[in-house]
């Protein structure tokens, strides 16, 4: 089966969009340098409460995990909201004791590689079951990278290294942004609320979200007439979605812009969701 966005070279040929297996790959191996030259796995890591090992733990686990519902095998984990899974990854970590950077290392390369194997000569649009509900083999793609980037990126800072999120990669993320941000919405921040946002991706990459009475609706498109245009860089898009980044410090650097009927939501948007 060909991707109409063209054809990706490896394992993963015909099922993910063009770049998605190379970015997993990179993303993968480069926070393994990371690993290699880190003095202290027990260091902290700023914004969390794992340390450098932790979240090198996590990330080889869930790789693995990814993996294997890649290749079709349903897992349970947490009940699917961001409680459910922070409490599922402690658990996790609590029965996996590898702390050791050259261990978690080569783990986190060789599970990325294994669920893009795994997506090998199966129908890109399959339903699988995931952490976070229902999606096919190129959101799934597009989680893991999601996934791996966040906790690259926290690596990178507790190590004082450069990051590896950059804006190819985020637009790689959007497929499974778009699906899951319904599921991540805050209910009570959202709580009657009726609005229409477009949000574009500087250089390229867009969706629209339609609140109706607090639930939200979230496509590809563009909605019409909308309340809220934000025009947002696409790294800063990421980060802030996962938490990372403060949307009052991304506005004053002149990485958001809002315009529009009611420009005035275009601060409050990011507040209508929680990370998992």
């Amino acid at each position: 089966m060909e991707s109409a966005a063209g054809q990706e070279v490896g394992g993963a040929r015909g099922v993910l969009p063009e770049g998605l297996a190379e970015a997993i790959r990179t993303t993968a191996e480069e926070i393994a340098e990371l690993l290699r030259h880190a003095p202290d796995t027990g260091a902290p890591v700023p914004g969390l409460t794992w340390t450098v090992g932790e979240v090198a733990a996590h990330l080889a686990q869930a790789n693995a995990l990814m993996a294997d519902v890649a290749a079709g095998h349903p897992h349970a984990y947490g009940d699917g909201t961001p409680q459910g899974i922070a409490a599922a990854n402690e658990e996790a970590l609590a029965a996996f004791g590898e702390r050791a950077a050259e261990p978690l290392a080569a783990m986190i390369v060789a599970q990325a590689a294994a669920c893009l194997d795994a997506m090998t000569g199966h129908p890109a649009d399959e339903t699988l079951t995931t952490p976070m509900g229902p999606m096919n083999r190129v959101v799934l793609g597009s989680y893991l990278l999601t996934h791996t980037l966040g906790h690259g990126y926290d690596l990178a800072r507790a190590l004082k290294r450069p990051h590896m999120v950059d804006p190819a990669r985020v637009r790689l993320t959007l497929p499974f942004m778009i699906q899951a941000m319904p599921r991540v919405t805050d209910a009570a921040a959202t709580a009657g609320l009726n609005a229409r946002y477009a949000v574009r991706l500087r250089g390229g990459g867009r969706f629209g979200v339609t609140f109706t009475d607090g639930v939200a609706t979230v496509c590809h498109g563009l909605p019409d007439q909308p309340d809220c245009t934000i025009s947002i860089e696409p790294v800063t898009f990421l980060l802030m979605a996962l938490g990372r980044c403060s949307p009052v410090g991304a506005m004053a650097r002149g990485r958001v812009f809002a315009w529009g009927r009611r420009p005035w939501m275009g601060p409050r948007f990011p507040a209508y969701f929680k990370a998992p």
